[in-house]
């Protein structure tokens, strides 16, 4: 098939949640179809790692959007027009160029959208769309409202309301939408009950799957989070287990040390004196990343803002780690608590959490075994991508009938 997929982001080096995503599916989609990738960039850097791509697309094209999103320019137009801020901060003439010529002079099976807000560049084209929403955008920027002092709140709560509106509106737009989770399906079905969105789930890199489950040895017990910190979520959960979590574990567990490691650590969360917490600054370092799930005796998640499921939970299940988590940290993901996770929804329920992993060594087994062997059967790329795939020809067969 001849795909043509749009990123709002260069889909390498795969550090953030969406760069992973797609990184990995143009690497297997590529084994059997043909990849048109159209992104956009913000610093003209990021075009270093065309070779990187290239093995996977027939074509790349590097599209400029505004470099900083809080530019005067962006905000008088995300106030004064019917666009939200998040359409017109990734907004790039370049792109809507280029797909129009593109459009004209090939023709494609499908086009692949990642994220709704890339799609205001296409023309009108009878090439079915699939859409793919990583996240309900709308429900990730009310809760980054929900931080802001009250006296900016209004114009954001403005921007909101246009956010739900064009979301939906590229949902009907869409030829189908396809979702991360069943969570995220219900929300799109309750706001628009006619759309039926299908389940492209998120995996884990095949660089994270552990060949085989080892003992973990070391005098120091880590427990270890990871994220990108551009994000409110992860600060939020970092700061959480900085001001809650650590300072209670310190005279309980004396030999457990809390790293917290990722994008914009050392930048977006403050510095702490406290002697069981280390916080690493990582950039495009996969080999550190990887090290330090090696190397961590459970992972912790206290997460308590949506956003799609987390890549960083399949990560941690692919290196064999077991997970203590809120329940909006494992949302959209099909883990059972006790059986795949220790769910815990505040500070004590954490410290009990970490209590039963370290005291329960049956306990620990059981959940990196079965998060393991989810990982080999349900989350890996290999297989989402065989299913997209799938997802492609029935609706590239449907519109041909139409057509």
């Amino acid at each position: 098939m001849k795909i043509l997929m749009l990123t709002p982001y260069v889909p390498y080096p795969p550090s953030s949640g969406g760069q992973i995503r797609t990184y990995n599916l143009l690497k297997y989609l590529s084994k059997n179809n043909q990849i048109t990738l159209l992104c956009l960039y913000k610093n003209p850097q990021e075009k270093k790692y065309l070779n990187q791509l290239k093995p996977y697309c027939q074509k790349i094209y590097f599209c400029q959007r505004s470099p900083h999103p809080w530019t005067p320019k962006n905000i008088f137009k995300a106030v004064f027009s019917l666009q939200p801020f998040l359409t017109v901060r990734n907004f790039s003439s370049e792109a809507k160029k280029i797909l129009s010529s593109l459009l004209k002079k090939e023709k494609f099976d499908i086009i692949h959208a990642e994220t709704f807000y890339i799609m205001p560049h296409l023309p009108k084209t009878n090439t079915p769309i699939f859409l793919l929403e990583q996240t309900i955008e709308y429900q990730v920027y009310q809760h980054f409202v929900s931080s802001l002092p009250f006296f900016l709140k209004p114009f954001f709560y403005f921007d909101i309301l246009k956010l739900r509106f064009w979301e939906k509106y590229y949902w009907k737009k869409a030829y189908l939408v396809g979702t991360v989770s069943q969570e995220d399906k219900k929300i799109i079905q309750k706001i628009s009950p006619y759309i039926n969105p299908v389940i492209v789930p998120n995996g884990a890199g095949d660089e994270m799957i552990v060949k085989k489950l080892t003992e973990k040895k070391g005098k120091k017990i880590i427990g270890l989070f990871v994220g990108n910190f551009f994000w409110l979520q992860n600060i939020e959960a970092a700061n959480f287990l900085i001001k809650k979590i650590v300072p209670l574990a310190k005279d309980k567990f004396p030999n457990l040390q809390f790293i917290i490691a990722g994008q914009n650590a050392s930048q977006k969360i403050k510095k702490s004196s406290q002697k069981n917490l280390l916080i690493i600054d990582i950039k495009d370092n996969h080999q550190l990343i990887k090290k330090l799930y090696q190397q961590a005796y459970f992972f912790i998640a206290p997460i308590f803002g949506p956003g799609g499921t987390r890549l960083k939970i399949l990560a941690a299940m692919a290196s064999g780690l077991p997970i203590i988590s809120s329940e909006i940290g494992v949302a959209g993901l099909d883990l059972e608590n006790n059986k795949n996770v220790l769910i815990a929804n505040d500070e004590n329920q954490f410290i009990q959490a970490i209590e039963k992993i370290i005291n329960d060594k049956n306990l620990y087994q059981l959940l990196r075994k079965n998060n393991y062997n989810l990982i080999k059967k349900k989350y890996n790329w290999q297989s989402i991508a065989k299913r997209l795939e799938s997802i492609y020809k029935k609706v590239a067969k449907q519109n041909n009938k139409i057509c």
